[in-house]
């Protein structure tokens, strides 16, 4: 079976901190070379939760955009979503799994050793562990995780590695030579100046750290 080979930069679209509409935002970040992206929405009601997840998935399929959406796998169907992400107190992976079906791609938050070794038993696609560095994107964050940690756990799965929390572009590189597959970046794009200048510096940074991982 062929390995999953995701997009070095995985950018969250966290509706917290969008100043603008998340389609605009995505489209900026879509034009400057992202090809995936998750929608997260906490407190947003079910409704208007399908209709923003329906106009990013308008908007970001035909362009190639990998389109996840974060924590509603009924919706996430509903509205033709690439995927969905689950966190531990969401749905179980195979619940989720059984939601979306099997051509869409699945992927689980984990924070310690026990929770990857169950995501990696399960059909989830990729795991995200985190939080790799301290992080403000969340009211109450799991303990950070460090880098070293990616390397551990990078022994204990096939799955790609989505490393998350606190990344920053000036540490991007040594997290993916530590082992992560992909990086999961938040404020730091969405909070900057232009957005899709500092998507561009990270998928340009990302694309020298891979040269040099593979080395």
């Amino acid at each position: 079976m062929k390995r999953l080979v995701l997009p070095r930069l995985y950018v969250i679209l966290d509706a917290a901190l969008l100043t603008v509409p998340e389609t605009e935002c995505a489209q900026k970040l879509a034009a400057a070379g992202v090809r995936l992206l998750q929608y997260r929405n906490k407190r947003a009601s079910a409704r208007e939760l399908f209709e923003s997840s329906k106009g990013l998935s308008s908007l970001l399929t035909p362009q190639d955009v990998i389109f996840v959406l974060n924590d509603r796998a009924d919706v996430a169907s509903a509205a033709g979503a690439s995927g969905i992400h689950v966190g531990q107190e969401d749905l179980r992976a195979e619940a989720a799994r059984s939601v979306i079906g099997t051509g869409k791609l699945l992927g689980v938050s984990t924070h310690n050793l026990d929770q990857i070794r169950d995501a990696a038993a399960t059909s989830a696609d990729y795991v995200a562990v985190g939080p790799v560095f301290s992080t403000s994107s969340k009211a109450n964050p799991d303990p950070v995780i460090g880098i070293e940690f990616i390397r551990r756990v990078r022994a204990l799965t096939d799955k790609p590695i989505v490393a998350i929390g606190g990344i920053r572009l000036e540490r991007v590189v040594e997290v993916i030579q530590a082992g992560a597959d992909s990086v999961a970046v938040i404020s730091d794009i969405l909070l900057a100046r232009d957005p899709g200048q500092r998507a561009r510096q990270y998928i340009e940074l990302l694309g020298a750290a891979k040269d040099t991982a593979a080395v």
